[in-house]
């Protein structure tokens, strides 16, 4: 679904566009979506959402890269559950940085995507030195011949914004729950299932490897998952994401042992969603330890998972879709 912005097919061209980093997909963002949607089925056109990776402030602190809750990969198959028609990605560097917010209205907007309206949220800003606003960029419409409709802030119940760093936090303190009430769906990586030692399959727990992002700030812990694969089989499991305290306190690793599951994963692109939150990462006196506590881990996952149902209905299309 990814299109880079200097390969983008001409059925894309004419759409109603939506701007910004849409790191998580969460109710404020979607809010912004179902509006380009309506915008667009009302005119006839598609429904494209532009947005800029890396994120824009992981280029200015390399040092500090943002935890992001929907790579790429994720937020590609987010946006065609949601009902989009098409995702332009801008290469964001220090390069692009210094493009004016004129520049990026005439050369993007226009000449590139031949906009036939745009839709940001209140405080969305562009250009170099952020001097592009919202109020702007409807100005600069109206006098180019494309509309631009702005959606004011979106908060929760309780009169917070909804904020992509306050789930980032969630994720962080292992608030599986309150993490996904936020997302309003159950938050998930995708990721290739890599070579492990084996250590797994020697316990009696062979399990699914899968690098996470350099910048994931997720809680080192066990947790309850489910693991789907490209053909849309579904495999409940039990997944430990950590450095393995217990042997070699190595490189972050996320772990998922797949229940009933006797098969070869290597080399797959997988989906794993995260249900719930069992317990911290611990280090274990011993091996036999260590395979007690995940034999209750297991049954703990299996019990939460047994009592989840289908899901919210981005759940449900997320389910619905084969890669």
């Amino acid at each position: 679904m990814p299109h880079l912005l200097a390969a983008v097919p001409q059925s894309l061209r004419g759409s109603v566009v939506a701007l910004g980093n849409f790191d998580g997909l969460h109710g404020g963002h979607r809010a912004l979506l179902d509006l380009a949607l309506r915008e667009a089925r009302h005119l006839g056109v598609p429904a494209v959402v532009l947005t800029f990776e890396p994120h824009p402030r992981t280029v200015f602190r390399p040092d500090h890269p943002v935890f992001r809750l929907t790579p790429l990969p994720a937020k590609a198959r987010l946006l065609a559950a949601l009902g989009l028609d098409g995702l332009v990605v801008v290469e964001f560097n220090r390069s692009f940085a210094s493009t004016t917010a004129d520049a990026f209205i005439d050369d993007i907007l226009i000449r590139r995507l031949n906009v036939a309206a745009v839709v940001v949220g209140f405080n969305f800003r562009f250009g170099y030195g952020r001097e592009g606003t919202a109020p702007t960029l409807a100005g600069a419409g109206s006098r180019r011949g494309f509309a631009v409709a702005i959606l004011d802030e979106i908060c929760e119940e309780n009169g917070a914004p909804v904020s992509s760093s306050v789930i980032r936090d969630d994720l962080a303190a292992g608030d599986i729950a309150t993490a996904n009430a936020r997302l309003g769906y159950r938050w998930f990586i995708v990721g290739n299932v890599i070579a492990g030692d084996r250590r797994g399959r020697e316990l009696g727990f062979p399990t699914a490897n899968i690098a996470l992002g350099a910048d994931s700030r997720l809680r080192h812990g066990v947790y309850a998952v489910r693991l789907r694969r490209a053909d849309g089989t579904v495999l409940d499991g039990v997944a430990s994401f950590g450095r393995r305290p217990t042997f070699d306190n190595g490189a972050p690793l996320l772990e998922v042992h797949a229940f009933d599951f006797s098969g070869d994963l290597y080399g797959e692109e997988v989906v794993v969603s995260f249900f719930g939150w069992l317990r911290p990462e611990l280090r274990f006196d011993s091996a036999e330890t260590l395979v007690a506590a995940m034999h209750r881990d297991a049954a703990a996952a299996r019990t939460i998972l047994a009592a989840a149902g289908p899901g919210t209905e981005i759940d449900r299309a997320l389910a619905a879709e084969v890669a």
